[in-house]
């Protein structure tokens, strides 16, 4: 084969070979898995791995191989749509050109924003796609509104993590040290294999979640690293021998993390130099976690006090430690006191920007400063006007955007003003996926003068909500930049490189530019989205997008302990960019906002010692998440191998459990509560505890009747309809995904 670019390769046939990293869509977090694709006659004829990426060294997801049957499926919209408002949730699309569709969108903005003000339109964005980059510009620098809504109550996705982080560390997301930032990886002098990693309500394997290459785990596990599993279920890595698992009560995190610190503090574990030097409020921190002895925490939290104590003097004793957080976390009303916790256990085992600890992210991240720089392109004025701006502004500064319970409030009621326009940007909004209690969503959405979506297939969404339908290109379709943590921590930036052109589909950035330079020229300065990220990587770096396509990887250098050398503050003084320039045990901001510096634990609001009359009724505790290696959430459900391989959605109960309920294993299965149901297939588990089911979430039937009410049978199996709205914390964030009380009854099937 002759070598036309670094990235490229061509056949005397006329086929050729793109070399790329993938992000989404299909959606997936922004592991930027390297992959060669075989283009043959305009199609994605192959999928394999690149050996040469350092990080995933040629392994892929089944996702990744099956991505021929994604792009050049029959079910994909690759043109353009467009119906009257009159017919949503009928089938009654015309197809129409790019240019038309925007001009339509053009026209409607101009009137909606001279009728009722630009903060009547709010944009909603997904999770973990790429689009999580372009749907901010697209409310601020594109149709002009400070709306921009994840629409997930309590925020409660990576978001609560990051602003923990900044709140007390003063700098970008933590990540387990796995060499990711080397080219020689763990050969790599500089890094020191981690004796144990603490994956706490995470399984990276499955998930991959933001960036962190789940397998490398495995890497290090083959080489003596072992791992402590926190978490209601036991999976294959808390099973596996050697490792050891914490298997806690849904959304009791935070006492078991003062436990933690108890003992450590109790029996003198922790690091006094770390302590003494580069943290804030141990006494405090201190007296706090004295509250938590082992046989209270027990109580609290079902795990041994035995157990805690081996967990905690292995996490003293180990060095290197590590650990990972994860969704459980923010999922849960009380999770910024449970998120507070772990940062606080990885400053007393002085584990913070080690090697083998925790790595950190530079303060302000990679290509981080265009994305909210462009919420300057509207008035402080009307910024002021983002919906829960002023009621929960750990919230709305951390994330800049709208608060979503607020958001569906201001949907039902018009107050503090009406909402007019709703933009779907790559969101399937009506799935069992973000929202709370989405019925009530869909129905408010329903009286919006005018909604768009953008997507790659017609979802549940689209069909119920939308008045116009742009098509999406998959990141073999299109340029563009992976950065794991989203350039929190970016341990590599990515290039995708686009390998063909399927219908009129557009990237995000594509379509967001494209209707820019219609309603906001000025906005939107470049050429094309080739020209975008040749000036937004050129402003950072000795090289351009061009260069970045030949390198296709880029690996920042990456220093050690960058609190002792200025390099985490503005003003280069050694220390973290928080108040104190410490680590803050004892959170100042925290205290600036009225809720307690301090992390505490808040009993489970919707269990049964919180809601003891309604015990009887509903004797078990829901949590949900899991991920699945066949989708993303609620995609892949129509791709024929990942429904072959995961044909439908299952709730996982102990043996002894659905014994006492008569429910063998497959029977179809009826979850209820207080506010409502879901209907998955029973999956007998010895490893769940007898008071917990769990259930798969991102449900709907693709080959079901799209058009309303049933809408691909988007309600029969979501269980966010058993998950209270604006149950959250304190500070805005959480809401009780993974812990709510609820029945289990044998059914007859999927329509119960």
């Amino acid at each position: 084969m002759a070598m036309d670019k670094g990235w490229k390769e061509v056949a005397k046939d006329g086929s050729y070979i793109v070399r790329t990293c993938g992000w989404s869509p299909p959606g997936d977090h922004p592991v930027g898995c390297g992959m060669k694709l075989t283009i043959k006659d305009g199609k994605l004829v192959h999928v394999e791995g690149d050996e040469q990426h350092p990080v995933t060294q040629g392994r892929l997801c089944i996702r990744c191989l099956d991505l021929p049957e994604v792009v050049h499926s029959p079910e994909r919209i690759i043109h353009p749509m467009k119906r009257d408002p009159k017919d949503r949730g009928k089938d009654k699309w015309e197809q129409i050109s790019l240019d038309e569709a925007y001009h339509l969108i053009a026209d409607r903005v101009a009137e909606i924003k001279q009728d009722f003000g630009a903060e009547s339109i709010v944009v909603y964005g997904g999770t973990g796609r790429e689009a999580s980059l372009y749907y901010y510009p697209l409310g601020f620098a594109t149709l002009g509104t400070p709306n921009v809504c994840y629409p997930h109550s309590g925020f409660s996705c990576y978001g609560p993590r990051c602003s923990i982080t900044d709140y007390i560390l003063g700098a970008g997301y933590p990540e387990i040290d796995f060499a990711g930032y080397f080219e020689d990886r763990y050969n790599n002098p500089e890094f020191e294999l981690p004796e144990w990693i603490v994956c706490w309500g995470k399984m990276p394997l499955a998930s991959n979640g933001d960036g962190m290459f789940g397998h490398a785990i495995l890497d290090m596990m083959k080489m003596g690293t072992r791992v402590i599993m926190i978490d209601p279920r036991i999976t294959w890595l808390g099973a596996f021998e050697g490792n050891m698992t914490l298997q806690l009560k849904p959304n009791t995190d935070a006492a078991l993390g003062l436990g933690l610190i108890n003992v450590i503090i109790q029996e003198d574990l922790y690091d006094h130099d770390f302590v003494e030097n580069w943290c804030f409020g141990f006494d405090e921190l201190a007296e706090r976690a004295a509250e938590f002895p082992p046989e209270r925490v027990e109580e609290l939290t079902w795990v041994r006090a035995d157990d805690l104590k081996e967990v905690a003097r292995t996490i003293g004793k180990a060095r290197p430690v590590s650990f990972a957080w994860g969704l459980p976390v923010d999922q849960n009303p009380n999770g910024v006191q449970a998120g507070h916790t772990i940062i606080a256990l990885a400053a007393l085992t002085g584990m913070i920007d080690v090697p083998g600890g925790l790595t950190l992210g530079p303060p302000h991240g990679l290509f981080g400063s265009w994305r909210f720089s462009t919420r300057f392109q509207i008035s402080d004025e009307l910024y002021a006007k983002r919906i829960g701006a002023n009621d929960y502004p750990a919230v709305s500064n951390a994330m800049s955007s709208t608060h979503p319970d607020l958001t569906l409030d201001t949907l039902e009621t018009g107050e503090p003003y009406e909402l007019h326009m709703a933009w779907f940007n790559s969101v399937n909004i009506l799935s069992p996926t973000c929202c709370a209690q989405p019925e009530r969503w869909y129905k408010a959405l329903l009286k919006m003068d005018f909604n768009v979506i953008q997507d790659l297939f017609m979802t549940p969404t689209a069909m119920a909500l939308a008045d116009v339908f742009l098509p999406l290109s998959t990141f073999a379709e299109h340029d563009g930049l992976v950065l794991t943590h989203y350039g929190r921590n970016p341990a590599f930036m990515g290039a995708m490189n686009k390998a063909l052109q399927i219908g009129e589909c557009r990237s995000d950035i594509e379509h967001c530019m494209e209707l820019g330079k219609i309603i906001n020229p000025d906005g939107w300065p470049f050429e094309d989205a080739a020209d975008f990220f040749n000036q937004q990587v050129g402003e950072e770096f000795d090289f351009d997008f061009d260069g970045l396509r030949d390198m296709c990887l880029y690996q920042p250098e990456y220093t050690y302990r960058k609190y002792e050398k200025g390099m985490l503050r503005a003003d280069g003084e050694p220390g973290f960019d928080t108040v104190t320039g410490k680590v803050e045990l004892y959170s100042t901001l925290f205290d600036a906002w009225g809720e307690d510096p301090l992390p505490y634990y808040e009993q489970p609001r919707w269990d049964q010692i919180s809601r003891p009359e309604d015990a009887e009724e509903f004797p078990l505790l829901m949590t949900t998440g899991a991920r699945e290696y066949t989708s993303f959430h609620s995609e892949h459900r129509q791709i024929p191998m990942m429904r072959e391989i995961k044909r439908y959605p299952d709730i996982e109960i102990n043996p002894a459990t659905a014994a006492q309920f008569g429910i063998e294993d497959g029977d179809w299965v009826r979850v209820e509560n207080q506010l409502g149901s879901a209907i998955e297939k029973a999956h007998l588990v010895e490893t769940i505890d007898p008071r917990v089911v769990h259930c798969r979430h991102g449900w709907w039937y693709p080959e079901q009747e799209g058009e309303a009410p049933n809408l691909y049978g988007v309600f029969k199996s979501n269980i966010n309809s058993l998950i209270p709205h604006k149950e959250i914390g304190k500070l805005g964030f959480g809401a009780p995904f993974k812990c709510v009380m609820c029945k289990i009854t044998k059914v007859d099937g999927l329509d119960g």
